[in-house]
């Protein structure tokens, strides 16, 4: 009976966070300023390459060139704050707001421990998170294990964000295809600058809620194994904006008036299938089984809000071979109160990885 009131207690969190944030007036809703016009189709399309033959699993990540400043550093430990161009197609380059055309790292790594003998885990960000420092944390313990923290700051979010948007919330639902779209980019060049220029002798990416969509993403498309970590996160954007708490914070109306002007006025109901239409093309069971599959963990909390259970298993299903753990809590709560278990699982699925020889396409 505990349990069961502790369990409501947790969603009821999740409930309560989600009115405030997103139910009252207090910032716009995602989405407020429509579908994103061509932009959009354009999208659509060049996502759609990727199926169904997926020959993009292979294709080589670019090689960056980060600038490099150092912010602290220690007899143990350095961490440095990097800058480097974006390394998408021109296509989407122009695409992009100029704000998100550099992308920032923080990295977080031991001394005195040669690269070959440590792992390094790429951190990508969930929905809201704008800085370098929640992710720092989690991954600052971590460094007593050898394993080094690369935080990537996304897209739309921090000194990258739009001079027009506020906060997290997206002005388009394009904005939001186009996230995920550079991050996976910048997050591949950033595992093969790790491989292939550092030396690291295994590699892995995470995130949580978003940020562990775009994590199975990346995993699943790089073209050598790497660990992957997707916590607290759907098998697809469509559970979240459609089916989660999100909903509540989606600009129903301003979508609606925006195909009202391209095609025949839609009812609520409709306007709804349209994005979910749309947003299955972030369906991650949709995507290649990585290379090493056991060496992918998901970790679910068990009241989730905003992210439904059936929604973690989908992911299993998807790649036969990895492991989903479960943490008791909400989705607000377990991001306050399990980063041992995040961390926990980072470890163990390093440890399933055999070290890098050498990085080859």
């Amino acid at each position: 009976m505990v349990s069961v009131n502790l369990g409501m207690l947790h969603h009821v969190i999740d409930h309560i966070y989600g009115a405030f944030v997103h139910r009252t007036k207090l910032t716009t809703p995602f989405f407020s300023r429509g579908w994103g016009g061509n932009q959009l189709v354009q999208l659509e399309t060049m996502i759609n390459q990727l199926f169904p033959d997926v020959v993009a699993q292979n294709w080589p990540p670019k090689l960056i060139q980060p600038m490099w400043r150092t912010i602290w550093e220690t007899k143990n430990a350095c961490l440095r704050e990097g800058v480097f161009r974006t390394p998408c197609d021109q296509q989407l380059i122009d695409a992009l707001p100029p704000e998100s055309h550099n992308a920032r790292v923080a990295f977080l790594m031991p001394k005195s421990v040669p690269p070959h003998q440590m792992s390094c885990v790429v951190h990508l960000a969930g929905t809201g998170d704008h800085t370098f420092h929640r992710r720092l944390r989690l991954g600052g313990p971590l460094l007593k294990e050898n394993i080094a923290t690369m935080v990537l700051e996304s897209p739309y979010y921090g000194q990258r964000r739009p001079i027009l948007q506020r906060g997290a919330k997206l002005l388009c639902v394009s904005d939001l295809l186009m996230l995920g779209r550079v991050t996976i980019e910048e997050a591949r060049s950033l595992l093969y600058w790790l491989e292939a220029v550092e030396g690291f002798g295994k590699t892995g990416v995470c995130g949580l809620s978003m940020g562990g969509v775009h994590a199975a993403m990346v995993g699943s498309l790089h073209p050598t194994p790497v660990a992957t970590f997707p916590f607290l996160s759907p098998h697809s954007a469509v559970v979240a904006f459609c089916e989660g708490i999100l909903k509540h914070a989606t600009a129903w109306d301003a979508l609606r008036e925006d195909l009202a002007v391209q095609q025949a006025a839609m009812t609520l109901e409709e306007v709804r299938e349209r994005l979910r239409t749309v947003l299955s093309l972030t369906d991650v069971t949709r995507f290649p089984i990585p290379k090493n599959p056991e060496a992918t963990i998901f970790v679910g909390a068990t009241d989730d809000g905003y992210i439904p259970n059936y929604s973690v298993l989908e992911l299993q299903k998807a790649w036969p071979g990895s492991e989903v753990r479960w943490v008791t809590g909400g989705h607000v709560s377990s991001f306050i109160f399990h980063n041992n278990a995040f961390r926990k699982a980072i470890v163990d699925g390093l440890n399933r990885l055999p070290a890098k020889e050498s990085f080859t396409l």
